[in-house]
């Protein structure tokens, strides 16, 4: 090898051994007692642990740092300098490469090295060099600090080094004191601290923007809240565990229990328990920790959990709990302010969405009990065909049938729209409406016409409203449930699936119910028989798959006539 290297004796041509060079320095702060650093052989890439990502280092986690030169004395030496070394409270953790092969197999292993000693001349003159171009190009390794350590400077020019190679320092052997190397290794931890704070900073705004596009798309304060733990958690890297987010106050509420605190949402312990009282649902500590942030009205961080106050433009408060398991650092609080900064609309502009939800459920009803007044024998008929609509379309998603037509805005609509199948019963006179014998062939004409009027009167008011809504979809089915699947039905003889899918369901649950229902031109018919009526008419009057999914609901839960 090149004459940098020791022969035998460790004797350089410069006439300095190697622990001459590095303690020659009369300031140097090592104690000449104190037990060499932490060190690991290259051999062992995986001892000590998995590998981890540089982003999970803990604050009291060591500085680890490769060694990579083929003189064993490098090592020793340099573990015996940095043997009580700290920095930002954390120690140093040597691990040791005799070779760029084996310092590959390392730096493959795991991204948690800090800085890089490198020598330049290995296997071969350049085998330092080429793992410089390793690091930064096949593994992408921008954050580790490489510093190069030659014993002849001649054969791997600086300026040309500098200017050629990703690298952060080189220095020759000879002028590496002690001192020189704490100063160098201090420096470039500090450089390697920044650098990974910017890059988890960087990571963690991502997943803020990644969790507010996310977040936009829920359509329920339930589903937002929920949304907010799953990603808050995602943001801090923790597990979504003892995690509850609360308000002051059932929404709509009024009085006295206005000031009790309700949950949102849950995750883990608290999953399933959303809309509840909290002081039901959870342990004292959490209730109180709660109560201390909506007190302050501030964040409240604490080793192992943090309670964020989340304060809408519009006045209304929020807590989220957090189980971190962990005591957050100034960055985790950064991103947790930014989120915070996110969500606080977000909480505002869902709450205005249910408010003018609720309104337009409200004019469904009041539609829907304008019907009834005229059929005052259909007020428990729409209620059920409510539940069991929206029951069927979410059995037919979830079996993987029309799933192009049933996405979350049409689970959503498609049971209140239901209520409005017979709206246009208004346009029928009383005396053939309630009649409790046979209509005649003149009475049944008029009868049918609700179907159309029905149809005719949602689709105006829908015009009003962009988008699906519970007026477009209760037109469709006002319009659409007397049609048959052959063709044959009324009032404009579609066949197959150019009626409408709310429709078609809307169909089967009308008459199953109709049929198991007392009416006064009829007694009630028994289960089985009104069943035996579905599966003779699904392909004729019904659609097939509506049927079967039907039935399998119906058995599910339980009902009959």
């Amino acid at each position: 090898m090149a004459g940098s290297h020791t022969d035998g004796g460790g004797t350089r041509e410069d006439g300095m051994n190697d622990d001459e060079m590095l303690f020659d320095d009369e300031d140097f702060l090592v104690d000449d007692d104190a037990p060499a650093a932490a060190s690991e052989s290259g051999s062992r890439p995986g001892t000590g642990g998995a590998a981890l990502p540089a982003a999970a280092a803990l604050p009291g986690d060591a500085w680890v740092v490769l060694v990579v030169d083929d003189e064993p004395e490098v090592h020793a030496v340099t573990a015996m300098v940095l043997s009580d070394v700290r920095f930002k409270g954390r120690s140093v953790r040597l691990l040791s490469a005799h070779s760029a092969r084996e310092a590959r197999e390392i730096l493959a292993a795991r991204r948690d090295i800090a800085v890089v000693l490198l020598d330049v001349v290995m296997e071969t003159d350049d085998a330092g060099l080429q793992l410089v171009r390793h690091i930064r190009g096949d593994l992408g390794n921008r954050a580790v600090r490489i510093i190069l350590r030659t014993g002849q400077p001649g054969q791997a020019p600086e300026r040309d080094v500098i200017l050629a190679y990703d690298i952060n320092d080189y220095k020759a052997k000879t002028e590496l004191t002690s001192q020189k190397l704490f100063t160098t290794l201090v420096a470039a931890l500090r450089s390697y601290e920044d650098i990974l704070a910017l890059e988890m900073s960087r990571q963690g705004l991502r997943k803020i923007i990644d969790a507010s596009s996310s977040l936009l798309q829920a359509r329920s304060m339930t589903l937002f809240a929920s949304g907010v733990l799953t990603q808050l958690s995602a943001v801090l890297g923790t597990p979504v565990s003892g995690i509850v987010c609360a308000q002051r106050g059932r929404p709509g509420s009024r009085g006295e229990a206005a000031e009790e605190v309700f949950i949102l949402a849950g995750a883990g312990v608290y999953e399933g328990v959303a809309d509840r009282p909290l002081a039901e649902h959870a342990d004292d500590p959490v209730v109180a920790a709660i109560a201390e942030a909506l007190a302050a009205k501030a964040h409240v961080y604490r080793d192992d959990h943090m309670v964020l106050y989340i304060n809408t433009p519009n006045g209304r408060e929020v807590v989220a709990y957090l189980q971190t398991g962990r005591t957050l650092t100034a960055l985790d609080e950064q991103l947790v302010e930014v989120f915070c900064g996110k969500v606080s609309v977000g909480f505002d502009n869902l709450y205005l969405y249910e408010q003018l939800r609720r309104a337009h459920q409200a004019t469904v009803v009041a539609l829907a009990d304008l019907a009834e007044h005229k059929d005052t024998d259909t007020g428990e008929h729409v209620l059920r065909v409510e539940r069991m609509t929206e029951a069927v379309a979410r059995r037919l998603r979830s079996d993987g049938i029309y799933t192009d037509q049933i996405d979350d805005l049409f689970i959503e609509q498609v049971g209140m729209a239901s209520i409005l199948h017979d709206v246009g019963k208004v346009s029928v006179p009383d005396a053939i409406l309630q009649k409790p014998g046979k209509l005649t062939p003149e009475e049944w004409l008029v009868m049918r016409e609700h179907a159309a009027a029905g149809g005719t009167i949602l689709k105006r008011a829908a015009r009003l409203v962009d988008g699906s809504s519970y007026l477009s979809l209760g037109a469709d089915i006002a319009s659409g449930h007397h049609e048959r699947w052959d063709g044959g039905g009324y009032p404009l003889g579609l066949k197959g699936q150019e009626i409408p899918l709310a429709a078609r369901i809307v169909a089967v649950v009308d008459v199953f119910d109709a049929l198991t229902s007392a009416r006064p031109y009829k007694d009630p018919w028994p289960r089985d028989l009104a069943i035996e009526y579905l599966r003779d008419q699904s392909g004729k009057q019904f659609d097939p798959q509506v049927v079967e999914t039907f039935l399998t609901v119906l058995d599910a839960v339980g009902q009959g006539g």
